[in-house]
């Protein structure tokens, strides 16, 4: 029998496959869609299984339902990006999807605070989801407006290569409020690029300027680590994290 803690990924995996099939009934899915979003349930249901066991959690709490959720969703985008390499894209399937993953990324934050079930590990799925979308979504529009967009995608994961090869970079970050904002906007102008089969001047400049936030973002998480190097008093300690958390 499924243990507790592994019950909601389980399901999760299971929604997936729920997923798949509709686009496949509906649109239809190829080889290479059922793959990466087969490939994307199991990443995202082994990845959750092992939160589960670092923290000590037994079950999902809502917010996190929210966020699996999602993370189907985002495995139907992947799907049919995958399909779009080999093949003609259903780009309303794939907007449609991530619009409804983007709306839900505002809704599972709010049901946390207001359940108060706001967690570690809840936060994490959120960011690894909303990163897989902005990967996934980068991957296509590099397509029609070059491959320059694929930074976009690529930087959350180079952030995270870095940390592992960098001492100084393993530091945990502080809490920040602006590094949501930011991700909501990549999605948003990606999605916006996905929509527009010819992007012109206002695409480029938004997929520019969603950059430019992007790397700031990064960029203060980075300095902020940088000036942790070297060990400082405990009340310094406190006001860098105090202010960096602005």
């Amino acid at each position: 029998m499924l243990r507790a803690v592994h019950t909601g990924p389980v399901i999760g995996l299971i929604g997936q496959l729920v997923v798949l099939s509709g686009l496949a009934a509906t649109i239809g899915l190829g080889a290479a869609g059922w793959l990466a979003g087969l490939a994307c349930g199991l990443v995202t249901t082994a990845a959750l299984s092992q939160g589960f066991t670092r923290s000590g959690r037994r079950t999902l709490g809502a917010a996190n339902w929210v966020t699996l959720t999602r993370a189907t969703l985002v495995g139907g985008v992947t799907a049919l990006v995958a399909d779009a390499l080999v093949g003609p894209a259903s780009v309303a399937a794939m907007v449609g999807l991530s619009v409804v993953a983007l709306i839900l990324d505002g809704v599972d934050g709010w049901v946390a605070r207001r359940t108060h079930t706001v967690s570690a590990l809840g936060a994490r799925f959120d960011m690894e989801v909303d990163a897989l979308l902005i990967l996934v979504l980068s991957v296509y529009v590099a397509g029609s407006v070059g491959p320059w967009v694929l930074a976009i995608g690529a930087a959350r994961y180079a952030f995270w290569a870095a940390g592992r090869m960098v001492r100084w970079m393993q530091r945990p970050l502080p809490p920040r409020y602006w590094r949501k904002p930011v991700a909501a906007i990549q999605g948003i102008v990606l999605t916006a690029a996905v929509a527009d089969p010819t992007p012109g001047v206002v695409i480029h400049l938004a997929i520019i300027m969603a950059m430019l936030l992007l790397t700031e973002s990064f960029g203060r998480d980075v300095i902020w680590q940088w000036r942790q190097r070297v060990p400082r008093s405990p009340a310094a300690e406190a006001a860098a994290v105090t202010t960096s958390a602005v």
